[in-house]
């Protein structure tokens, strides 16, 4: 055998005998929470949402005062609102009215008669790695699973409480 085959076959025993240790090496909690941490990431900022007690005047203003485009309004009973998107030139506004007794922005609207900011939007990777991940440390979901939201994907709800008073809304990218 020559002398270059000879450094292959070393090198790739060298590569084997590499692999089996690194196999077999004790992983510390700590590196695996740090590989779980980056099995999902935060991306960009999705929307605003803005609850607002008169849509079609939250609507005008937007439009036809500020100039923005203005989509047309969608009801969204499984969420129990009504929803209009507000097109920026680096993310949108979502405006939110309710829709049914039951709708969360009815109670957000009677604690603030004139509206406000509802909830922030950040889109991730991965929501359900996102989910696991936050659960195990401790920051609540308002549910279970996601469900389909605004743009026909998963979403989920992190608690305000858990993140300085903020509703954020986590939808896959």
């Amino acid at each position: 055998m020559s002398v270059s085959m000879r450094k292959v076959a070393g090198l790739f025993t060298w590569f084997k005998v590499s692999a089996t240790v690194l196999r077999n090496l004790p992983v510390s909690r700590t590196l695996m929470q740090n590989v779980s941490e980056h099995l999902w990431k935060l991306g960009r900022l999705n929307h605003v949402a803005i609850a607002v007690p008169d849509l079609a005047k939250a609507q005008s203003f937007y439009r036809d005062v500020l100039g923005a485009q203005v989509s047309e309004t969608v009801p969204l009973p499984e969420h129990g609102v009504y929803t209009v998107f507000v097109q920026l030139e680096n993310t949108k506004l979502e405006l939110l009215h309710p829709l049914g007794e039951k709708s969360p922005i009815s109670g957000f609207l009677q604690k603030n008669k004139a509206g406000g900011m509802h909830h922030i939007c950040i889109e991730v990777d991965d929501i359900i790695a996102a989910m696991a991940n936050l659960k195990a440390k401790n920051i609540r979901a308002l549910s279970e699973e996601p469900r389909i939201g605004a743009h026909g994907k998963p979403v989920i709800f992190l608690h305000p409480k858990d993140c300085d008073g903020v509703l954020v809304e986590l939808e896959q990218a």
